[in-house]
């Protein structure tokens, strides 16, 4: 619910946002012929697709959000959306970091086809953007918030959104639901297609630096001073480091101490960042709370698809870790919920079928807006899986890249491949001593047992390094390395066998 200051702002930011439009929707006395409101639905009845409101934020791992279970803070607008929505448990980013994750997103493409694999502020995109499919198909586009794409936002005709606003790294939130408000609310004759982008959470990031006594502030709004450790969430069941981890992981971590000042932490400053990092999540949610209530007070809430999603997790002390890059659960799984109009199946959990956040968003949008997808997108749409069509099934694994960059612009040429199936997660480094990881995430969600130092799962091993050796060759992906390349050919993906 807005606090009565943020009833107030909103009513004088829509008293400006021009022709009228906000006396008209306000106003009860307002007949339905002279309604905006009314206008807006009488001439979209002549094109029936629906409306695609795309919200995602920065740095969320699924779990922290009340509706996943977690009794340390309250989202109620994302909450809102799960209730009347499909949430999906194992849905994944294609890369643990802003600049890839989000390049691949417009692209939908994978890192390793679009070239940008860690965050480049200038790189040229390898590939073209299909977001502007949805301007072209005649869809009414715009975009607010965070962008963190190497290709400047005011380049409309390369992405294809007529309406943006403040698109940049950083720094937008203030604005995001103001903007997205405004474009919701103008009178249209044609379906809609907006993106709105907060940064937040990602201010842990800024939190945990000056937490550490490094230099920083606030870029989205700040939150008060964290209470004594005692009256915090406790630490995570798996703060622990897994025996046999690859060397690589704590090698970035040291490499970096301005994106990782929490390396000699006490337990005590880890449950205060989890208690930041929760009230950053709770200021977001009051921002995404005003667009789901504007969108509901306009009238087209019945006609408009509602994605949420995040470009990757965060560490929460999982493993010692904050922030992201790496593959832990927390890190590299996403949330990822899909709210059609009146949803058959509203207040579900998808939790088995695999998705890729970043190569299927765009072939789901395709879906509902029905247009035709391209032909070499590796992606599919989760409709069905939404809508529990016969013989609708996930991927049968999904892939997430990484580049260990320890300086923001610059290649760490250090790389990562994780492989996620049913049941198993296999992860392998380009270089360091011990470079795999398995994990039974059946068995271990925690991922503190790492099987591939045993050899007591052998065969599932070397299935998944087969997996992943035959995908890399048939993908070109250059990662280097492959364990099984003596006995590969370019040809179908060997079964999972889990």
């Amino acid at each position: 619910m807005l606090s009565p200051q943020n009833q107030v702002d909103r009513r004088d930011f829509l008293k400006l946002s021009g022709a009228g439009l906000a006396a008209a929707l306000m106003s009860s006395k307002a007949s339905a012929e002279t309604s905006p409101v009314s206008k807006i639905s009488a001439e979209r009845q002549a094109d029936p697709r629906p409306n695609i409101l795309f919200i995602w934020t920065d740095q969320l791992t699924r779990s922290a959000m009340s509706h996943a279970g977690n009794i340390h803070l309250n989202t109620p607008a994302i909450d809102s959306l799960a209730r009347e929505g499909v949430t999906f448990d194992c849905a994944y980013t294609s890369n643990p970091l802003c600049v890839p994750a989000r390049t691949s997103w417009i692209t939908a493409q994978m890192p390793h086809k679009t070239t940008v694999t860690f965050n480049s502020p200038k790189h040229t995109i390898a590939v073209a953007p299909v977001s502007r499919l949805m301007k072209e198909a005649g869809y009414d586009t715009g975009y607010s918030g965070k962008w963190h794409i190497p290709h400047p936002a005011e380049d409309t005709a390369w992405h294809g959104f007529d309406f943006i606003r403040h698109a940049k790294a950083n720094k937008t939130d203030p604005f995001v639901a103001g903007d997205s408000i405004e474009f919701i609310t103008k009178p249209r004759n044609k379906p809609f297609f907006l993106v709105s982008s907060f940064v937040d959470p990602h201010d842990i990031c800024e939190w945990a630096r000056m937490q550490s006594g490094i230099k920083d502030d606030f870029k989205n709004g700040s939150i008060p001073a964290p209470p004594p450790p005692e009256q915090c969430p406790p630490l995570p069941a798996n703060f622990a480091i897994p025996e046999g981890e690859p060397e690589v992981i704590r090698q970035l971590q040291a490499g970096s101490i301005p994106t990782y000042p929490t390396v000699r932490w006490p337990e005590a400053n880890w449950r205060q960042y989890l208690w930041a990092y929760y009230r950053l999540i709770e200021k977001v949610d009051a921002r995404i709370g005003e667009i789901l209530k504007a969108l509901k007070d306009s009238g087209q809430d019945e006609n408009t698809v509602i994605i949420f999603s995040s470009d990757h997790g965060d560490g929460g002390g999982s493993h010692r870790w904050n922030q992201k890059t790496i593959f832990y659960e927390e890190i590299v799984g996403v949330p990822v919920i899909v709210r059609p109009p009146k949803c058959a199946h509203a207040g579900t959990r998808d939790k088995s079928n695999l998705v890729c956040m970043n190569t299927d968003f765009f072939p789901t949008v395709f879906d509902y807006a029905g247009i035709q997808k391209p032909e070499g997108l590796p992606g599919q749409s989760v409709r069905p899986l939404v809508e529990r069509k016969a013989n609708a099934k996930g991927h049968a694994y999904v892939v997430s890249q990484n580049d260990l960059a320890p300086i923001s612009g610059r290649s760490g040429k250090v790389y990562g491949r994780m492989l996620r199936t049913s049941r198993y997660k296999y992860i392998r480094f380009s270089k360091g001593a011990h470079k795999e990881q398995l994990f039974d995430e059946m068995l271990d969600p925690g991922e503190l047992n790492d099987l591939s130092i045993s050899n007591t799962h052998l065969e599932v091993l070397q299935n998944h390094r087969k997996i992943l050796d035959t995908w890399l060759l048939n993908e070109k992906d250059p990662f280097p390395n492959a364990v099984c390349e003596e006995d590969l050919h370019p040809g179908p993906l060997p079964t999972a066998g889990d």
